[in-house]
């Protein structure tokens, strides 16, 4: 059989030390240099399908097993839909309830994020495979710290154990409200632990700030940087908001570009579909799509930590705001890895946020649920620890659901990921040179974001897809569907 002659090919797959199943694709021109290179994600959920016909009040709990890493985020998007769908405004106790779950679920899923995943590739740098990890970052650190890692993210855990009933997948969260309140003693406790995860947010600061000084992490600052539009969600007062608030947008410049109220959210997004990926690519409708391209006149915009930084005017808490004040010194931070100290401030936030409620008397207040009524049209939005999550249900009259559109937070950053690896591998591969270490930097960028992808892949109904079969490295069959 004669071969076609196709260009060189490097597959990382799968990607590691992320949630879900991806792979990085690269094509290289016959001098050995970078050609493209993509970010595919293989799998599909298809949650948007398979919740149609289901009864509304069953939507929290469904769609939080979308993911064990994150189902605070799908749970509490989930809830705050039906809460509109249904008129159900929360409570205020009950509402306090929700934020303090919700900040102790970002607090461990950050701390997931620096010290286990992609914070890996910092603390790390470029050692041998079997030592990123865990083990390796204990073997160099020292045993005392790995005792504080997981103290603390035990802490938080539990903290969502006391409210929402259970570690993974908590179930206190419903329409209207919550259905468990808060006892003293567990007020107490809560407290004493955050308190104590303050001072931890305050360490892991001093621990990264020592590398963020390093010629390690002017290198890996290098490896990407990129001028989006930022999206986020702020207070009143402009300030980060995991639960509730606006969703502002900056440009690329820095300047408002729109600041919108969640239910309206889905008048300023539309969603754009490759034939390689299961995952859609969301852009600015008032900008428009321009491909894989950044910059003012891209729809391309980013989410996660340090969107949320660039798109607001400070965060909600005080010692939170002294280090958002730092990091902000000259303006927007276009660099990829800023997304680790951002993720380091809004850890010391969330530790903050969770001691303020707990500390309120409120908490414990016995108003926590508001009875749903007729079922129409809601959208829910929250901060998920990677970026805007947004939940869109429609009801019929019997209170099931019609349809459902999930936009995750890795799909929002979908696009702008698939650029970060393309800049990445241009700058790292020269001369068809590859290794483990070059490849693994070029994962460091997707890492950054630190994505779930099994969240990502929701399509309603069907999607273009290419399927390539390769024989011997080289193209051997493509199969295409166009519906």
């Amino acid at each position: 059989m004669k071969e076609p002659k196709v260009d060189l090919k490097v597959s990382i797959d799968p990607m590691t030390r992320l949630e879900g199943h991806g792979k990085i694709e690269i094509f290289l021109d016959e001098k050995g240099n970078v050609k493209e290179a993509y970010m595919q994600t293989p799998e599909l959920r298809g949650f948007e399908v398979f919740c149609r016909g289901r009864r509304a009040e069953d939507m929290p709990i469904i769609t939080s097993r979308i993911c064990g890493v994150c189902p605070e985020a799908h749970l509490t998007a989930s809830a705050k839909a039906l809460d509109m769908a249904f008129g159900a405004e929360p409570p205020q106790t009950a509402r306090m309830i929700r934020e303090l779950l919700y900040n102790a679920y970002i607090f461990y899923d950050h701390c997931l994020n620096l010290y286990y995943l992609g914070g890996i590739d910092l603390l790390l740098g470029d050692v041998e495979r079997k030592e990123r990890n865990i083990i390796g970052l204990i073997n160099k650190f020292g045993i005392e710290i790995g005792k504080e890692i997981i103290k603390h993210r035990r802490y938080a855990m539990e903290i969502v154990k006391t409210i929402g009933g259970r570690e993974i997948h908590p179930v206190s969260v419903v329409p209207g409200g919550v259905s468990k309140r808060i006892q003293e003693e567990e007020r107490k406790e809560i407290e004493k632990k955050a308190e104590s995860c303050i001072t931890f947010a305050r360490r892991s600061l001093e621990i990264f700030k020592k590398l963020f000084s390093t010629e390690e992490w002017n290198q890996r600052l290098g490896l990407d940087s990129m001028n989006t539009y930022y999206m986020g969600m702020v207070d009143s007062a402009n300030h980060v908001n995991f639960y509730d608030g606006d969703v502002r947008i900056v440009s690329p410049s820095g300047d408002e570009f729109a600041r919108i109220k969640p239910e309206k959210i889905l008048d300023h997004i539309e969603e754009h579909v490759e034939g390689w990926s299961y995952v859609k690519f969301p852009y600015l409708k008032g900008v428009g799509w321009r491909g894989l391209v950044d910059g003012e006149n891209s729809g391309i915009y980013r989410v996660g930590s340090l969107a949320r930084l660039n798109s607001a005017d400070g965060m909600n808490t005080s010692l939170a705001m002294k280090e958002f004040q730092e990091f902000k010194k000259k303006g927007l931070v276009n660099q990829t890895f800023g997304y680790y100290h951002a993720r380091l401030i809004e850890m010391l936030n969330a530790a903050e946020r969770v001691h303020e409620r707990a500390r309120d008397d409120q908490l414990t207040g016995k108003d926590i649920r508001s009875m749903p009524s007729k079922p129409g049209e809601g959208v829910g939005v929250v901060e998920a620890a990677r970026g805007t999550l947004i939940h869109h249900y429609k009801l019929n009259s019997e209170g099931l659901v019609k349809d459902a559109n999930l936009i995750v937070a890795t799909t929002n950053n979908n696009a702008a990921m698939n650029i970060s690896v393309a800049n990445a591998a241009r700058r790292v591969i020269e001369n068809g040179t590859v290794n483990d270490a070059i490849l693994n930097r070029i994962e460091s960028a997707v890492r950054c974001y630190d994505p779930c992808l099994a969240c990502a892949s929701h399509s309603l109904g069907s999607m273009p897809m290419v399927v390539n079969v390769y024989w011997k490295g080289r193209l051997h069959k493509r199969l295409q569907r166009n519906a």
